[in-house]
Order: structure tokens, then C-alpha cells, then sequence
């Protein structure tokens, strides 16, 4: 067997989960959503798999899908994008990942990527023949300076994978940071794979800015949305590809030999959800901010530190003014003793972790928030769990 996914241990996300099961904790730790995704988007995929064609659809996505993806990004984020040659649509944003890091690198590249990560970059980057190079974040504002990109990048860089807005951090990175990440992207000829798959999921009147759209980037970013959290239908796995013509023809060699294609029905109802009015949008952003805000108040009532969540589906606490200092064992109690599970931040790391963070998912209903903050009032005022 391959020793990369043979060695990989089990995740930390199915280790709480089980506990979960076994416990019968409120399962804050993996990221989805209670609410069922929006009626109207559902019934389309459904009417489509009945009355539509069922055959496999083209390679590239179904082109009324692909003319909808760049009308939306037109709209929301200025994007002026041809639907014929520079958008894709794949199997979920994981798929889009992996085809990307498969098309672009060469055994030896070097790849920068940003930690805490999602759990996937690592393993595809060294698959594909990658070396990672780390730019460590920190709590609370999880920002990268000039020093931090220069210690990453080299005369070896062959891309950057970034993730904006930030899971786990829940951090919304604007303009600023953002145009030196492109500054860096220039000077090394680096290609920019951008997982920008929260882009709708931002609060406190955030707006999301692609990478897509920085000087210089325009030929050199590979651009990932995802139709599971735009529609809070996380298993339907349809990802947005959107890069130039001469990175597009390549990231599709690797789409044609991975999935090959998506399911029709699922294409025709997200080219039908993306062009719902502003108000489904604007209505998911304040709906989420709501429960966001809801439950950061009860921690704060609880006695817990909150850090800053400007997007995702997630917030962090901070355990070292409890006298922690390793939230792994925090998550294990906390579970086991209270019935909460969470996730510990520093799984999301590859090296010189953080350990003093812990991620709990907030798109849940009013009660199943309200009883994970019940069952959390035990640590009020309480030295450790």
C-alpha cells in the first residue's frame, strides 16, 4: 500500500465524532449545517434526476451551469470570466484541489501552504510529488506579514494554496494581506491555488475579494468555489473552477482522469441556485451571523474567551486562561464529561501546533446551540475540565 494514506492515522473529526455517537454529545466538531438547504434549490435537483437527462453530461460541466457560474461571480465579486474557456465544474471543491495540485506540480515543487489547514492540503500536495512549506498563523488575528512569506517562498515555489475566508481560523483576509500574497505570487512565479469555497459564508458586511482579481493574478490563480456551502448542502459536491484558458485546459486533463464528470441533476439545480436573488444570499449570511453571534454570547456568559469569527461556519475559544495547554485532551474530556464535542485546532496543523485553540461549528438550530451551552455550564467559573 502506499505509505502516505496507509501511515495517515485516523482523522481527528471521525475520533469525535465517534465519541459523539457513543457519548450522545451535541456534535459541534464537524462542519454542516442542521438546516436542509433551500426548498426550491432541492426540488430542482430533484425534478431533474425525474424528467432530465441522466447520461453523463460534458466533461467540462453542463453549459448552462458554467454561464451561470461566471454570471454569478460577474455580479458578486466583478469577475469578468468566459464560461466556455475558463470555467469547470467538478466533483467538490476536494476533487478541484487535488486536480489542480495533479496539473500543476512536478516532483520537487514547492508548494506554500498557510496553517491551521483544512486536513486534505497536506497528503494531496505530497502526492503530487510536492514539498510544503509552512507560514505558521497564530491566534488571534491569524495574519502573515512580509517576513512570513519570505521564509516560505523560494526560487523553487511552484504554487501557493490559500484558503480564504479561513477554516478553521474563521478569519475573512481583505485587501491588504491579500495584495501582498499576489506581491510574493509575481516575483516567484508561482501559481495561486485559491480555496475560496466560504466566499458567501462572511459577516459584519465583509465582502469576499477573490485572488482572481488582484493585479497580476489574473493569468496565475486557480480559483475554487464550492455549490455545498453556497446552498448549506455540504454532500452534493459540486465544485466551481475558474482560471485563464491556458491553466484551465490542464486543471481539465486531470478533471477528465479523476471524476470525469457530475451528476447532471445536481449541475442543473445549482446553475438554477446561483441565479436566485440577492436576498437568498444576504438572508444565508445574516441567518449564520445570527446563530454566530448567539452562540459567542453564550460563551461569553459562560466565561470563555472567545476569539473573532468574521466567516465559516466556525468559531474558536481560546483554553489557556483555563490552564490548558493541550486541547486535544480539553476535546476528550469535554466530550466524555460534558457531552460537547468539538475539535481541536491544533489537528489543522503539520508542524509547531497550536494547542491552546478549540473549533466549534455554529450553523446548527437555536436548540442544538442552546444545549451544547447548557450542558457547557459546568465549566463556569471551573479551573479545568
Amino acid at each position: 500500500m502506499n505509505r502516505l494514506f496507509s501511515d495517515i492515522p485516523t482523522t481527528v473529526f471521525e475520533v469525535m465524532s465517534v465519541l459523539a455517537r457513543e457519548t450522545g454529545a451535541v456534535n459541534l466538531g464537524q462542519g454542516f449545517p442542521d438546516d436542509p438547504g433551500p426548498e426550491d434549490v432541492r426540488r430542482k435537483a430533484a425534478e431533474a434526476v425525474v424528467s432530465g437527462w441522466n447520461q453523463y453530461p460534458p466533461m467540462m460541466g453542463l453549459p448552462e451551469l458554467r454561464s451561470a457560474i461566471a454570471a454569478h461571480y460577474a455580479h458578486w465579486q466583478g469577475l469578468d470570466l468566459d464560461p466556455e474557456r475558463e470555467v469547470m465544474v467538478t466533483s467538490g471543491a476536494t476533487e478541484a484541489l487535488a486536480g489542480a495540485l495533479m496539473a500543476i506540480l512536478e516532483p520537487g515543487d514547492e508548494v506554500v501552504l498557510f496553517q491551521p489547514m483544512y486536513d486534505a492540503y497536506l497528503p494531496l500536495v505530497q502526492r503530487a510529488g510536492g514539498v510544503a512549506k509552512f507560514v505558521t498563523l497564530k491566534p488571534p488575528h491569524w495574519h502573515f506579514d512580509e517576513a512570513d512569506l519570505a521564509a516560505a517562498f523560494s526560487a523553487r515555489t511552484k504554487a501557493v494554496l490559500f484558503n480564504n475566508p479561513l477554516n478553521p481560523a474563521g478569519i475573512v483576509y481583505g485587501r491588504e494581506q491579500l495584495e501582498l500574497l499576489a506581491r510574493f505570487c509575481v516575483k516567484h512565479d508561482a501559481i495561486a491555488i485559491c480555496d475560496e469555497v466560504w466566499e458567501h459564508v462572511v459577516f459584519d458586511g465583509l465582502s469576499h475579494i477573490s485572488m482572481l482579481s488582484l493585479p497580476g493574478m489574473r493569468e496565475r490563480t486557480v480559483k475554487i468555489g464550492s455549490a455545498g456551502k453556497i446552498f448549506s448542502l455540504t454532500g452534493w459536491k459540486v465544485g466551481l473552477v475558474a482560471a485563464a484558458p491556458d491553466l484551465i485546459r490542464v486543471l481539465a486533463k486531470a478533471h477528465q482522469f479523476l471524476t470525469f464528470t457530475t451528476p447532471p441533476n445536481l449541475q442543473a439545480a445549482v446553475a438554477y441556485g446561483l441565479a436566485k436573488d440577492d436576498s437568498y444570499f444576504t438572508g444565508l449570511r445574516s441567518g449564520l451571523q445570527r446563530s454566530r453571534d448567539r452562540f459567542t454570547a453564550g460563551l461569553h456568559g459562560l466565561g470563555l474567551a472567545v476569539l473573532p469569527s468574521a466567516g465559516t461556519y466556525f468559531l474558536n475559544i481560546d483554553i489557556a486562561p483555563l490552564g490548558e495547554s493541550d486541547d486535544v485532551a480539553f476535546c476528550r474530556r469535554m466530550v466524555q464529561s460534558h457531552g460537547v464535542a468539538a475539535i481541536p485546532v491544533s489537528a489543522f496543523y503539520a508542524v509547531d501546533p497550536v494547542t491552546t485553540v478549540v473549533r466549534f461549528c455554529f450553523a446548527k438550530r437555536d436548540a442544538t446551540l442552546d444545549a451544547a451551552l447548557g450542558r457547557l455550564a459546568a465549566l463556569a467559573g471551573a479551573e479545568a475540565l
